[in-house]
């Protein structure tokens, strides 16, 4: 039976190199059918309790919400901002988190983080590590790709021994 893995790079840049590593990792996964998102699709207003009071929830993190239901897997690349989610990957989790706590809804993770720099998003892979578990998610993997633009080319990891790495963990998780 084919899996449905929703995708999704947690970063609204238009050129985002997490949505780039979404991507390939989502397409090592065997037997699987891939909804890559776009965080641009889910931009909403600034979360406050104030305009959940007086405007409800918007359209869009019902959806959002709704894709992650109707997901088997998720996979998501973080994008470290000041050590941490993007803005744009934070209020969408704020919106979604109002409509149910355990926003993932006891989905399986694999959760991946890149960056230019030579820690490959580890600060915030570290805080999604131990976040997602309380959005109800359970996390089955992680990995950092470090220096993504000397690693990273033409749409593949070119680091054989990081190559190695992803494809053993996504292995391991077997769906």
């Amino acid at each position: 039976m084919t899996k449905k893995i929703l995708a999704f790079g947690a970063s609204n840049s238009s050129d985002s190199i997490n949505k780039q590593l979404a991507s390939y990792a989502s397409k090592q996964f065997k037997n699987a059918s891939v909804d890559l998102l776009d965080l641009n699709d889910y931009e909403m207003p600034i979360y406050s309790k104030d305009r959940e009071k007086k405007d409800g929830f918007p359209q869009l993190a019902h959806d959002f919400y709704q894709k992650i239901g109707e997901a088997d897997f998720i996979l998501i690349s973080f994008a470290e901002n000041n050590g941490n989610f993007t803005a744009a990957f934070k209020n969408i989790l704020d919106w979604t988190s109002r409509i149910n706590s355990k926003t993932f809804q006891e989905k399986p993770l694999l959760l991946l983080a890149t960056s230019p720099g030579a820690r490959g998003g580890g600060t915030v892979l570290d805080i999604a590590v131990k976040r997602m578990p309380f959005q109800g998610g359970i996390v089955k993997g992680s990995f950092s790709l470090p220096s993504f633009n000397d690693n990273f080319k033409e749409g593949k990891i070119t680091n054989e021994t990081l190559d190695s790495d992803l494809k053993k963990i996504i292995k391991e998780i077997n769906l």
